[in-house]
């Protein structure tokens, strides 16, 4: 049965936090939802989307997070419910925006889902949301687990047309991507019309238009708004207590540290000593709920991923309260009792609890533990980070490090955030040489393509995939373009948005929902602007390159390389080979080639093996994916590719 359409309110389903998530929006009768896919959030939309027809739902995968919260915000304007996802990154490029919608306010329901990733297990940062509540008043909830989920994304939507302001509902990986049970509740029947109203009063949020001015009246009514949400805070059943009246020390947390503190107290046996706060209303502060429980103890430990939000945010309100409860001993982050930066987990935890309560807790024997760590350095085998076979983003790299050397003037490359990101290690030739966030590789590059007139005559690139470069890339290459910056902008182009799962984008023939749309030409864009654009099969190894230095030496203004070639695991491709791909025994002289194992120590692939008792190469047939690419790398013509009948 799909949980997602489901219409018996009890039933019971193991569900992901995302999964909870979009069920809970359907609940409320959510009827608009776009986003930007961004690990852990991307499921949100995906699901959502795969019964968009059958619920009378419209949902977008859109160019980027600030255009996916306007289209979110337009449906909440014509008085329609609406949400808007993205990951933690997210938050920063669709700040302009929400800063003026906390302003002016929303219509119908609109709820901003911001998922975050503490210890950046999918991301190269670990930036947190829950700040910009705070920067942009506006009010924050976190659930504490899967049921929380749901029931509080339900109660998300009516809080929005209650304070009618937009809401924010964090999630982190660990809600986002474990499971749990989860009670469903009944789905709505719902006719649904939008209709824009404006022709009232300038100062009537609900008639007038929707803007930012008079700014004077507007933030005032906004500060209004959150101090009307710290009353509803206050008796919000998402704020539960668990423990003694009179704790000795007192849990203050929320969101997925809930969970680990629990197992922390039950783990060390604590809970006639220890007290659990947890907060499902992060901000504002229920200041009231906050002066009961501070008052019943003299010890405080803040859980929380991953800057201290919580813990600052309370310190500051027990100063003010500090005449009625009295000097409070707080430990957290700033005092080094949890770690400042990573995720948490219960071991982390109960480590903390232990010392601040004197308990002795021993997880497993001192002895076991220290065996384990010897086992896992010295019998599991050695895992780097790399691409995946058949990767048309290694043949990329592959090319661009050829050329570089070739050119000889120490060129390098910009890149930013996606799968391509891992060249700065060995599986990509440690190519990449800045890193930043999505589109910065090509603003960097501009920047560096007018160095020139300083004496720098190293070739700069930089490069894009397909979907980042509608995000973010474009207004960088206008920049480049219109300023003649030297550059040449690599885009990796695979057909997707590859790295969190496949979703279309505006290059794409087909939406979320899968329908049939216009694509937009990349090439088309790129020639607009300007730009002298080539493009190749990187798989092409030998033509790709020659275009490459050809590139390289017509020099001048900025250029773009297109290298067109499917990801390995996209659906299109997957289990598909071009060629079957063997090694010549014969040929390979594994150690006495004079290429220094060129294909097993430096190209890499993982199907590529090097057989220690032959000391030569070979094919793992079960990994290859048949690109062909590493017959175009073996010097000695060893390895053999055939092209496999269609």
């Amino acid at each position: 049965m799909n949980y997602l359409k489901c219409r018996k309110p009890g039933e019971e389903f193991l569900l992901m936090g995302n999964d909870a998530i979009a069920r809970g929006a359907l609940e409320a009768g959510v009827s608009v939802a776009a986003g930007y896919p961004g690990t852990p959030s991307s499921e949100i939309v995906e699901n959502l989307a795969k019964i968009a027809g059958d619920m009378e739902m419209y949902v977008e995968w859109s160019v980027n997070e600030k255009v996916a919260m306007e289209v979110a915000a337009a449906a909440s304007f014509a008085g329609l419910r609406s949400l808007c996802t993205m990951k933690q990154n997210g938050v920063n490029v669709a700040s302009d925006f929400l800063l003026h919608l906390g302003i002016s306010g929303v219509r119908g329901g609109m709820v901003v889902i911001p998922c975050d990733d503490p210890g950046a297990l999918s991301s190269i940062n670990e930036g947190e949301s829950r700040h910009f509540a705070r920067l942009l008043e506006l009010p924050l909830i976190e659930p504490g687990d899967f049921q929380e989920a749901l029931e509080m994304t339900r109660w998300a939507f009516d809080l929005s047309e209650e304070l009618r302001s937009v809401v924010m509902l964090r999630s982190v990986t660990r809600l986002s991507h474990a499971s749990g049970n989860v009670r469903i509740g009944p789905l709505p029947d719902l006719k649904r019309r939008a209709r824009f109203v404006y022709d009232g009063s300038l100062i009537d949020p609900l008639t007038g238009p929707v803007i930012t001015m008079p700014v004077a009246i507007r933030h005032k009514g906004q500060q209004e708004k959150i101090k009307r949400a710290e009353a509803i805070f206050e008796n919000s059943p998402f704020n539960t207590y668990e423990g003694p009246e009179q704790p000795e020390l007192l849990i203050i947390t929320s969101s997925a540290c809930t969970l680990y503190s629990r197992e922390a107290v039950h783990e060390l046996g604590l809970r006639d000593r220890v007290g659990i706060l947890k907060l499902g209303t992060t901000w504002p502060l229920p200041k009231r709920l906050l002066k009961k429980h501070l008052s019943t103890t003299g010890r405080i430990l803040f859980v929380e991923e991953v800057l201290p939000f919580l813990e600052e945010n309370i310190k500051a309100a027990a100063a003010d309260m500090m005449g009625e409860i009295g000097l409070r001993e707080f430990h957290g982050k700033v005092d080094g009792t949890l770690p400042g930066s990573g995720e948490l987990n219960p071991d982390l935890v109960i480590e903390a609890i232990a010392k601040l309560t004197g308990t002795v807790y021993h997880a497993v024997p001192e002895e076991y533990a220290r065996k384990g760590q010897i086992l896992s350095f010295t019998t599991a085998p050695g895992r780097d980070l790399t691409f995946c076979p058949g990767c048309p983003h290694r043949a990329s790299f592959w090319d661009i490090h050829n050329v570089l050397e070739l050119d000889g003037r120490q060129g390098f490359v910009c890149g930013d955030i996606g799968c391509y990101t891992m060249a700065i290690l060995p599986c990509g030739f440690s190519t990449l040489k800045t890193s930043h966030s999505m589109g910065s590789g090509s603003g960097l590059a501009s920047g560096f393509g007018q160095l020139g007139r300083f004496g720098m005559d190293q070739p700069v690139l930089s490069v894009s995939g397909d979907s980042t470069f509608f995000h973010a890339v474009i207004p960088a290459m206008v920049n480049a373009a219109h300023h003649k910056s030297d550059i040449i902008l690599v885009l990796l182009d695979n057909a997707g948005t590859a790295m969190t799962g496949f979703q279309s984008h505006p290059g794409l023939a087909v939406n979320a929902q899968g329908d049939p749309v216009p694509a937009v030409d990349i090439e088309a864009i790129c020639r607009a602007l300007g730009a002298h654009v080539e493009t190749s099969d990187p798989f092409d190894v030998e033509g790709t390159e020659k275009k490459f230095l050809e590139l390289i030496e017509g020099g001048g203004g900025a250029r773009v390389m297109i290298l067109r070639q499917t990801c390995a695991l996209s659906p299109e491709r997957k289990g598909k080979k071009r060629y079957e791909v063997r090694v010549d025994e014969e040929k390979c002289l594994g150690d006495s080639c004079g290429c220094d194992r060129i294909c097993t120590r430096i190209f890499r692939c993982p199907a590529l093996v090097w057989d220690k008792e032959k000391r030569k190469a070979r094919i793992d047939e079960v990994l290859c994916a048949g690109c062909g690419v590493c017959a175009s790398v073996c010097r000695n013509n060893a390895i053999v590719k055939e092209e496999v009948a269609r």
